[in-house]
């Protein structure tokens, strides 16, 4: 828990005690005949328990459906919009990774505009303190930033050369990887269960990309070493970024909402420069904007907004719900890549290796609760 969510928690619980030792002050001042009954005020609580219960329970399986429409949408989407068939030259994906964080940062000053009642002057004065006057502390973000812009540039490699199935699977390497630099960097314990759990999933990766005559690897259009290869370098930049990042904020005040403006600066001056760097010879044949259609703009809106979604609605996720919710966008994948896209055949090999490394993933997840204290007698 950061140290936000534990300073919220302990305001909570203080104004809650205020509000019960006020309550039972005025308790004093109530006459005995004017008491509400016990048995009504069980009945309240009881009730408002429930309510409370079922409201969490709708959040949950909300936040389900989000992290499964949002991951398996984009996978699928952006697979579909590299392996179209186009009369013309197809869109630059370094050109789509940038117009994906120029709209991130225009989404997130409107989130940050809207908590100021819409403010400009309460907006400037607060990038003035928290970007401006605190220019040590906005240059840290420039590391995750970098490597976020290059993980999203090998994704659109990953999902040129991999069918949208496999690269699901092969990306939940990102569970191990982050798990090593957690422990290496911010000095963390993983359990029996963690460790065996990353060996799972291991053994599952292999198994998937375990080489096989099958016509899977005809349908899917590209180099399959290229993609596999792109799939593992972004889990490693994505398990030493989110740690990284972790490990820097871990005692900010600042909202998500700002932080990804920062991180989005940062990642739009990059994406430029490796855009113009890259691509700069096509940059002046055809433009920017070339070979941008419906589906680009349906990649460019799920990368940017669909990722926000997702980091609101996170924290009503549990270890379990999240690996559900890999689980069924994994499944999800695979099924619409066989018979919608029609790039992808399941062999033997992926079947199992998918079973384990959804079974990794419930497993990594996984929290055991502590042997009750014995009892004195």
């Amino acid at each position: 828990m950061s140290k936000v969510d534990m300073e919220t928690d302990s305001s909570l619980e203080v104004c809650c005690n205020e509000t019960t030792n006020s309550s039972s002050s005025k308790e004093h001042l109530i006459p005995p005949d004017s008491k509400e009954p016990s048995s009504s005020r069980s009945s309240s609580a009881s009730a408002g328990t429930m309510t409370s219960a079922s409201q969490s329970s709708r959040i949950k399986y909300l936040s389900l459906g989000v992290l499964v429409v949002q991951t398996t949408s984009l996978v699928l989407t952006m697979r579909y919009s590299r392996t179209l068939p186009e009369d013309g030259p197809r869109y630059l994906s370094s050109s789509a990774v940038v117009c994906a964080e120029g709209l991130k940062i225009l989404v997130c000053c409107l989130l940050v505009l809207k908590e100021h009642n819409f403010s400009l002057r309460g907006f400037q004065q607060l990038l003035k303190e928290e970007i401006v006057h605190k220019p040590l502390d906005t240059l840290k973000l420039a590391v995750p930033a970098g490597i976020y812009t290059l993980q999203n540039n090998l994704l659109y490699v990953a999902l040129s050369n991999l069918d949208a199935a496999t690269y699901q699977v092969t990306y939940q390497l990102k569970i191990l990887t982050t798990a090593l630099f957690s422990v290496s960097m911010l000095g963390r314990r993983l359990g029996l269960y963690q460790w065996l759990s990353l060996v799972i999933l291991m053994a599952g990766v292999a198994l998937v990309q375990w080489p096989s005559d099958s016509p899977a690897e005809k349908l899917s259009a590209g180099s399959q070493f290229v993609g596999v290869l792109a799939v593992l370098i972004a889990c490693v930049s994505s398990g030493f970024a989110g740690v990284y990042f972790e490990k820097i904020l871990k005692h900010t005040k600042q909202s998500v909402w700002l932080r990804n403006i920062q991180l989005g600066v940062f990642s739009f001056v990059f994406g430029l420069f490796g855009m113009i760097l890259y691509d700069g010879a096509r940059l002046v044949d055809d433009g920017m904007f070339q070979g941008f259609n419906t589906i680009t703009y349906t990649v460019i809106f799920l990368q940017a907004v669909g990722g926000l979604v997702v980091a609101a609605v996170i924290k009503y996720a549990d270890n379990i719900l999240k690996g559900f919710a890999g689980s069924l966008s994994i499944l999800a994948s695979t099924v619409i890549s066989f018979f919608w896209l029609g790039d992808f055949v399941p062999t033997s090999f992926f079947l199992v290796g998918a079973l384990l490394v959804i079974a990794a993933t419930f497993l990594y997840g996984l929290e055991r609760k502590p042997a009750p204290s014995p009892v004195k007698v």
